[in-house]
This record gives structure tokens, C-alpha cells and sequence, in this order.
């Protein structure tokens, strides 16, 4: 199987997606290749025009992730505004602090990771999602990972383990992630077999 493109400008997505698909191989976005803004409703839609568009610049086989976190609190907000959720220039500690202040003023610490990942060639279009439940923290713990997840304690480790996302490590990140679970489906698309 030829080398997937996928259609990023954020390095932690391309080693996230690497570290959860051992089996593929995954490009990096050339430089001159523009990606659209997201504006979609939807994560799907966000990542579908992103693929669309390395495909049609490059004529590779691509994949777009768009991904973020729905805090049932605040009726899924940030969602796919998660990486601009405290402006536009926002870096991933200001939009985790406006996320742990509103929170806070809510009884409801309920999040889920969403992720959807869009595949495009020649013959088609699909879309892959993948979601993770969990709880926002207090304050951020762990070095790991990036965005939200110095916050986000998993549901799928138990309630006897109180680590975050930030906290585990990558191998365990990957089987319980919504990254994860959304590139195990395209692997399983691909016929590619990657560790569970």
C-alpha cells in the first residue's frame, strides 16, 4: 500500500497518527499545499475538506483529521472550535484554562473526545470516527499528549485509576483514544492489521 498524505500542519496529530497506525505509512503535508479553513458543522465535514483538498493539490491518497471535545455541560461546546476555543490565537493552555473556568461553573464534568477521519482517493470518500468519554479534572496534570488532555481522565481506564490522558503512555493513549479507535477503523478499511 502506497504512503497515506495526511492533510495537517499540526506535527502532534502526524505523530499521534504514526504512533496508532505502525502498519501505514503517513506522509507530511508539503509546504505548498494549502489547506481550506474549518468551517464546518461538523468534525466530519472539517476533515473531509482537508483531505479533499491535499488530493486534489497532489493527487495522493489522503486523510484529514479533525478532532475535539464536547463538554456535556455546555451542550458540546467547544467542539470543532476546540483548538480555537479561547480565540483564534489561542494556544492549547488558554483554550484547557476557558475550558476548566466554565466548567467549573457547571455541576456536569462530563467531556467526550470526538474524532472523525477522512480518507480520499480516486474511487471514493469515507469517514471514520472514533470517540472517547471521560471527565474533566480540576487542573491539568501529566506531560504527555497535547490540547485537552492534561485534563481528560479517561472512563475506559476504571475508576480506580485517576491518570489523565497526559499521564498514560502512548501505547495505552492509542487503545482507548478517540484517535485511536477512529485510525483502527481505517486501518481495518485499509486491511491493515494494527495492535489493539
Amino acid at each position: 500500500m502506497a504512503a497515506l498524505l495526511l492533510a495537517t500542519r499540526n506535527e502532534h496529530k502526524l505523530r499521534e497518527l504514526r504512533e496508532a497506525l505502525p502498519g501505514v505509512e503517513i506522509d507530511p503535508l508539503p509546504d505548498e499545499v494549502e489547506l481550506p479553513p474549518e468551517r464546518g458543522e461538523t468534525f466530519a465535514e472539517n476533515a473531509l475538506g482537508k483531505a479533499r483538498a491535499a488530493h486534489a493539490a497532489t493527487g495522493r491518497v489522503a486523510i484529514a483529521d479533525d478532532s475535539g471535545i464536547e463538554a456535556y455541560g455546555l451542550g458540546g461546546r467547544p467542539g470543532v472550535r476546540s483548538a480555537r476555543y479561547a480565540g483564534e490565537d489561542a494556544g492549547d493552555e488558554q483554550n484547557l484554562a476557558k475550558l476548566l473556568r466554565e466548567v467549573s461553573e457547571r455541576d456536569d464534568r462530563r467531556v467526550a473526545y470526538v474524532c472523525a477521519i477522512a480518507l480520499v482517493r480516486e474511487d471514493g470518500e469515507s469517514i471514520f470516527e472514533g470517540r472517547c468519554e471521560g471527565t474533566l479534572t480540576d487542573r491539568p496534570r501529566g506531560t504527555g499528549g497535547f490540547g485537552y488532555d492534561p485534563a481528560f481522565l479517561p472512563a475506559d481506564t476504571g475508576p480506580a485509576d485517576d491518570r489523565t490522558m497526559a499521564e498514560l503512555a502512548p501505547e495505552e493513549k492509542h487503545a482507548i483514544s478517540h484517535r485511536g479507535r477512529a485510525a483502527r477503523k481505517l486501518a481495518e478499511h485499509l486491511g491493515v492489521e494494527v495492535p489493539r
